[in-house]
């Protein structure tokens, strides 16, 4: 479990096809000072698992599902990424609570230059537009952020300085792809209504079930 607080701007340093599957080498000094193999990194808000790290650097195997799903399929050595450690237990949770189970990809739109900060528009799924609202919270590459405008197609995000100095966010041109992970908390609830309306379930009947749970 993430936060959507980036840690670190890293770097790919190799990629090598192995066919249905890649191997990625990243360069993160700070996220890789007490990881181990099997442990978890976000890489541009996808979770990876550490294979092993050296001097710096660790190595993901990722196969052809993440791939396809979210952008990491068109970084090439020399790209930027986000990167990010798991929340630790006890910790303050300084975004929102992120899987790093991309849902999707986007394509930023329109950056709009503000004096202090810069709103940025970005396109989005439209089966993914029901979980984005408002005042929300999305993760954008890894980066937890609070929605300010959200229509069928498109939401945008406004960024302070220290998100476009230290996250890819700031490098990010019109028509490059973002990974979107929206609310899981949406979905669920989205899940619990579907059956229950499906099994015609009414209030009476939640109350009855919360009085067996008690």
């Amino acid at each position: 479990m993430f936060t959507g607080i980036v840690e670190e701007l890293g770097e790919v340093v190799a990629i090598e096809n192995l066919g249905d599957a890649s191997r990625f080498r990243l360069r993160g000094p700070l996220v890789t000072e007490d990881a181990k193999h099997g442990d978890s990194i976000a890489v541009n808000g996808v979770c990876l698992t550490v294979v092993e790290t050296a001097d710096g650097e660790f190595t993901a195997d990722v196969m052809a599902e993440t791939l396809n799903r979210s952008s990491l399929g068109a970084l090439a050595a020399g790209a930027r990424v986000n990167l990010e450690r798991p929340m630790a237990l006890g910790g303050r949770l300084g975004g929102h609570l992120v899987q790093g189970h991309v849902d999707g990809t986007g394509t930023l739109v329109e950056r709009i230059p503000g004096e202090h900060w810069e709103i940025v528009k970005v396109a989005l799924p439209a089966a993914l537009s029901r979980y984005v609202v408002e005042k929300g919270s999305i993760t954008v590459d890894g980066v937890s952020l609070t929605v300010v405008d959200a229509a069928d197609d498109y939401f945008t995000i406004s960024l302070i300085p220290t998100t476009l100095a230290l996250t890819t966010l700031g490098l990010k041109k019109a028509g490059d792809p973002v990974n979107l992970e929206v609310d899981v908390l949406a979905k669920y609830v989205e899940r619990l209504l579907g059956r229950g309306s499906a099994a015609g379930t009414d209030l009476r009947d939640l109350d009855e079930i919360k009085e067996m749970d008690r």
